[in-house]
């Protein structure tokens, strides 16, 4: 049951890119793109090999301007995302009531202890009142719960000593509203 635990102490000692820190020049759009479904693809076409799609991830990076691009030292990249870039695929809970942590492992395996450095946010559907709910990841990227993950959030819900419905994580209480 702690596998996720296990990932994230071991995910600590790989580190990532660090594609915030670089500047390279533009080079264009080339046709990449993320579907609201976690799925990458190239000119329309789905990226099947996972071990690229993860390379990628590692060096995509969101600028203030909101806009996605993959960032080497050398060059930068358009990159659309119709949502967010990555989708939380899988969660464990450790602890309980105060002390509970949610870590959730992304369809590109990163894995995050939900807290004050990767906080839950809720938003909502497109046109509908469906709550969507979305953990950072880094940088100024986030994860979009799959739906079978919103389901479980659901049932690990309680409310706080003001009545408001939501999740302990990481020493913080995320209420579950929509922006």
């Amino acid at each position: 049951m702690d596998r996720l635990a296990d990932l994230l102490k071991e995910a600590g000692s790989r580190g990532v890119a660090p594609v915030e820190s670089w500047n390279p020049p533009y080079c264009g759009d080339i046709g990449l793109s993320i579907a609201r479904d976690g799925g990458w693809h190239y000119r329309g076409s789905p990226i099947g090999r996972q071990a690229l799609v993860t390379l990628f991830a590692r060096v995509l990076r969101r600028d203030p301007d909101g806009r996605f691009y993959l960032v080497t030292p050398a060059e930068k990249i358009d990159i659309a995302v119709e949502d967010a870039p990555f989708v939380a695929v899988e969660l464990e809970v450790t602890g309980s009531g105060r002390a509970q942590t949610l870590i959730f492992r992304t369809n590109v395996d990163d894995v995050v202890a939900c807290g004050a450095e990767h906080p839950l946010r809720f938003g909502s559907g497109e046109g509908d009142d469906s709550l969507k709910p979305y953990v950072h990841v880094r940088g100024r990227l986030e994860a979009l719960l799959s739906r079978s993950l919103v389901y479980d959030l659901v049932d690990l819900a309680v409310e706080d000593d003001d009545g408001r419905s939501g999740l302990w994580s990481g020493g913080v209480f995320f209420v579950m509203s929509m922006a």
